[in-house]
């Protein structure tokens, strides 16, 4: 099973829905800034509630962008390390995004999210409508950069892992019918091609 690792921006996003990650098997690491001293009691709580699972990094020094570099060698030092992995960045600070952008070229599965609940797979749990469904999809996809699924049927696979529980195949057609209508992907001899928002 993929490991999704959510990487935290604790100067920049204070969550207060850390449980929303219980039902899915994330590692989640908050980086804390220098001078942060205070962590909230519910978020101590949610983290202690994930175990083994959630740790904290406390970065030494100040500066600008001091705890974005420390999150960078994090992210680098775990792709070494797990080559599969799905990066969650936690933050509003758009600096990431030229980061994020490299490491997708380079294969790496990464995106950022401004809050938890972005997180496509906590996204699929929650959504009711299909509209929301198909929203976390591409969202997902279009964070996989160049390793996205090329044949329908890695494609539904794919999409499958994404669901809490398990859909038919039926329900799996109907999707990857919806991504297709929606001119999100184009299927061909049971090839995909993509056409995802950046």
């Amino acid at each position: 099973m993929v490991t999704n690792y959510v990487l935290i921006d604790f100067e920049n996003v204070q969550p207060s829905n850390l449980e929303v990650l219980k039902q899915h098997p994330f590692r989640v690491v908050v980086f804390v800034g220098a001078n942060q001293v205070k962590i909230p009691f519910d978020l101590a709580a949610s983290m202690q509630a994930l175990g083994n699972a959630a740790q904290y990094i406390k970065i030494t020094g100040t500066g600008k962008n001091a705890l974005d570099f420390h999150i960078a060698y994090y992210i680098g030092e775990l792709a070494a390390k797990d080559s599969s992995a799905y990066f969650h960045v936690i933050s509003r600070d758009t600096g990431f995004d030229t980061l994020i952008k490299h490491l997708k070229s380079r294969g790496i599965k990464i995106q950022r999210e401004r809050d938890l609940a972005e997180i496509p797979v906590v996204r699929m749990s929650t959504a009711t409508s299909t509209d929301d469904k198909v929203l976390a999809i591409v969202k997902n996809l279009a964070g996989r950069g160049q390793s996205r699924p090329r044949k329908v049927k890695t494609l539904s696979n794919t999409i499958n892992s994404l669901f809490t529980e398990k859909l038919s195949e039926q329900q799996l057609s109907s999707i990857v019918k919806d991504l297709e209508q929606r001119k999100y992907i184009k299927v061909s001899n049971g090839n995909v091609s993509y056409k995802l928002p950046h």
